[in-house]
């Protein structure tokens, strides 16, 4: 229900080492998110640090965008390093690309997502005009999930609508870019993506129980 991101930038006073903060918030929440930020400062290290920490799923967030053979070599190093999931663009397409990608994921057990629509405005003025054809890759693929925004119910609720319950729904964009928490949910996201809302905080495990509990209150309240 609730995967927290935990590389967004955080302000150096206060900062709390990831494993301490992982701490505060691993009964609360689902999964952990971790992208370039958090890879470029922790690198190989940080990850298996943050894999001690916690038996939650890992995705790693690199949004992969590249020819098949290379994305399929850097999911078989964070397959070694023990994540759960990666993140690529579904723009690339299917030969040569998602289709080589696709195998090592079956090969080494991390699971596939790929986005289909992001957060951000900027989406709609070229991404989300492709949001079928990326809907049809996603099966094809047999992708475990796929990336959908928060901040567009109206893309949830499609992404939900024509690939049914095959498929996880991961949905950025609560609190900071105007989201509100159980909004996804009720659209029909498996799971909401919080990243600075909770990272930012004074106190990330007491924000994140509230968040949690927002989640729930709206979508027993959707649900009827």
């Amino acid at each position: 229900m609730l995967v927290v991101a935990l590389d967004p930038p955080v302000r150096e006073k206060g900062r709390r080492k990831t494993s301490l903060l992982v701490e505060e918030l691993d009964k609360y929440v689902s999964g952990y998110k971790i992208g370039l930020p958090f890879l470029i400062k922790h690198g190989r290290r940080g990850i298996r640090e943050l894999r001690k920490s916690t038996e939650k799923p890992i995705i790693v967030d690199l949004k992969l965008a590249d020819i098949g053979d290379v994305m399929a070599e850097v999911l078989r190093h964070l397959a070694r390093l023990g994540v759960d999931a990666v993140i690529a663009h579904a723009f690339t397409g299917y030969t040569g690309a998602l289709e080589d990608l696709s195998k090592a994921s079956m090969a080494t057990g991390v699971g596939l997502i790929i986005v289909v629509s992001m957060s951000h405005r900027g989406s709609e003025e070229y991404i989300d005009r492709h949001v079928d054809e990326f809907l049809e890759l996603a099966a094809r693929i047999r992708a475990k999930g796929v990336v959908a925004p928060a901040t567009r119910p109206r893309v949830i609720r499609h992404v939900r609508e024509v690939l049914g319950d095959t498929v996880e729904i991961y949905s950025p964009g609560i609190g900071i870019q105007g989201a509100e928490p159980g909004s996804a949910l009720c659209a029909g996201a498996n799971y909401e993506i919080v990243g600075r809302l909770i990272t930012r905080s004074g106190n990330p495990g007491e924000t994140a129980r509230a968040i949690r509990e927002m989640q729930l209150e709206r979508w027993l309240k959707c649900r009827g």
